[in-house]
């Protein structure tokens, strides 16, 4: 935001963006005028997990079986009655999870540490939850070579011990299993293991084969979600919110809402992962990394989608036995558990095109922050080093500002010469640029190497999840919410202001009115922006005023 150019391609990117957001709020269906009772019948019809072809001995598994003609699964001594619908609760430090005995699906996750505002500190977060307009939630299970065979998430009713499970006081992990059993010998016991301080979660289905034949089958893993307006607490921000998947050959790619209405997702991979991902937060299977995996995706009608991913099938024959294991994660894209989670799955964090410069920015922040303690001063800190890093390029822009503000007098004496004559007037610009030696590009060249860098830390600080809550001084107590008093915005437009005074008044007077209107227009614009991206403006700014005025006084006093 050095010159009138940057200023202008900004402001232009702001006014579509709102003018996109206002289509939005018009035209778009909104998911909340979409029924309860449509989310319950969908479920019914959308859970069917695509079907894999045949496996190895001619053993076919089932993809979509209807629930009428599903056995009943055998009770398994000693522990309680399954009850379909019914519910088991596990807490963490940082996770309290509600599961269904119906497949053992997580259908709610309240984050311990991420409350839904400062002024209400016990209200959590849930990330996945059954509210219909915000339906979000994990399913895993078995597809089995019959109906009866495996435990699907919408079928199958498990059996557990209590109805309550809880990381104690100097535990580390917490185990809690889930059980199922068949009449002909099937067992399958799904483990959730759970660590002290992690969002990611071990989902383990333990096969064992004690029947007389064969069995075979594969696991599979999906989000449901319907899709929903998120609130980031300002109008003039937009956030990516949808699916996305990831494979050794390709990497990341998203995969939206708009991706899914039009087609399937069929891309088969080794390793890889699925997630549905909004501002902030998101959620994602992760299969085991040595094995075949094919990702997929449906839409299921409501505005409710659906992307997964199920394994290679495997044989057991008569005393086999086999562990099917996956990562879910669940929570905060914090970039450190991120990255100890799965490869790639840091890049959830949605930096845009921009990553290669954005991720190492937010490295030096985040070891800044280590150091000082406080992200308001790291933002400060950090902008003060991308400004030292950038100052030679900064000096020869501001040099070239300053010859040609110095040119200001003789350029208005053209206009009185020449009055409406443009061609004249360009004429003798130019002329007098040549003669004087002076590049009217000089001042922005330098400016558009550094506009990558600008914009990579600005979605650093706006994706950041690190930020939310995080106080700063004073007034500022949460650096990803709007300034509540609109102080640094009102010093940001006042220093754009004097920041005008240094640089050349336009030639046309159409455009220095323009100009003249633009602090207004960015104050109004950052008032409802997070206050650490205005912060990081507001001591731009101020850098970038110093610096121009030394180099200003310095060629004036040479002449």
């Amino acid at each position: 935001m050095d010159n009138a150019r940057l200023i202008l391609l900004f402001a232009l990117g702001l006014v579509s963006l709102s003018l996109y957001q206002a289509w939005q709020q018009d035209y778009a269906v909104k998911p909340s005028q979409i029924p309860a009772t449509a989310i319950d019948t969908a479920a019914d019809k959308s859970s069917a997990v695509p079907a894999p072809s045949t496996v190895t001995n001619g053993a076919t598994i089932q993809g979509d079986v209807p629930l009428a003609t599903v056995a009943r699964p055998a009770a398994i001594p000693g522990l309680p009655a399954a009850i379909p619908g019914d519910f088991i609760r596990i807490k963490t430090d940082v996770l309290d999870l509600k599961i269904d005995s119906r497949g053992g699906t997580i259908v709610e996750s309240a984050l311990e540490k991420m409350p839904v505002t400062l002024h209400n500190p016990d209200i959590k977060i849930k990330l996945l939850t059954l509210e219909p307009s915000r339906y979000f939630v994990a399913q895993s299970g078995l597809i089995g070579a019959s109906a009866e065979m495996a435990p699907k998430h919408d079928e199958a009713i498990y059996q557990f011990e209590k109805r309550e499970y809880q990381l104690q006081e100097g535990e580390d992990e917490l185990t809690v299993t889930l059980k199922w059993s068949t009449d002909t010998g099937i067992e399958v016991s799904k483990h959730y293991h759970l660590k002290r301080g992690s969002y990611t979660i071990k989902v383990e289905h333990e096969v064992k084969n004690n029947s007389q034949e064969m069995w075979a089958g594969r696991s599979y893993q999906q989000l449901q979600r319907v899709k929903y307006d998120e609130d980031t607490g300002s109008s003039f921000m937009m956030f990516y919110m949808g699916g996305g998947y990831y494979t050794d050959e390709n990497k990341f790619s998203k995969y939206d809402y708009d991706d899914m209405d039009e087609s399937n997702l069929e891309v088969d991979t080794e390793g890889g992962w699925i997630t549905m991902m909004q501002h902030y937060f998101a959620g994602a299977w992760v299969p085991e990394k040595d094995q075949k995996n094919h990702l997929y995706s449906k839409s299921l009608g409501n505005e409710r989608y659906m992307i997964g991913s199920y394994s290679s099938s495997i044989t057991l024959q008569s005393g086999e036995s086999h562990t099917f294991s996956s990562d879910l994660f669940i929570g905060p894209k914090l970039d450190d558990q991120l990255q100890t989670t799965a490869e790639g799955l840091e890049l959830v964090r949605d930096y845009g095109f921009l990553a290669v410069i954005a991720k190492p920015m937010f490295w030096v922040l985040q070891k800044i922050h280590g150091f000082v303690g406080n992200w308001g001063w790291a933002i400060i800190l950090f902008t003060i080093l991308l400004k030292l890093a950038f100052y030679k390029l900064s000096e020869t822009s501001y040099r070239s500002m300053a010859n040609m503000r110095k040119m200001t007098p003789r350029i208005q004496a053209l206009k009185d010469r020449y009055g409406d004559d443009k061609k004249r007037m360009q004429q003798a610009m130019m002329e007098l640029y040549k003669t004087q030696k002076i590049n009217p590009l000089g001042g922005c060249l330098p400016m558009l190497v550094q506009m990558p860098f600008f914009i990579a830390l600005y979605w650093v600080l706006m994706e950041s999840v690190e930020l939310r809550h995080a106080p700063w001084i004073l007034w500022i107590q949460d650096l990803s919410t709007k300034d509540p008093y609109f102080i640094l915005p009102l010093i940001m437009g006042v220093s754009m202001f004097v920041q005008q005074k240094l640089n050349p008044a336009p030639p046309d007077p159409m455009q220095a009115k323009m100009m003249q209107m633009l602090p207004i227009v960015f104050t109004f614009f950052f008032a409802f922006f997070p206050a650490g991206l205005v912060l990081y403006w507001v001591v731009n700014n101020l850098l970038s005023i110093t610096q121009q005025y030394i180099i200003t006084k310095k060629i004036e006093n040479a002449d």
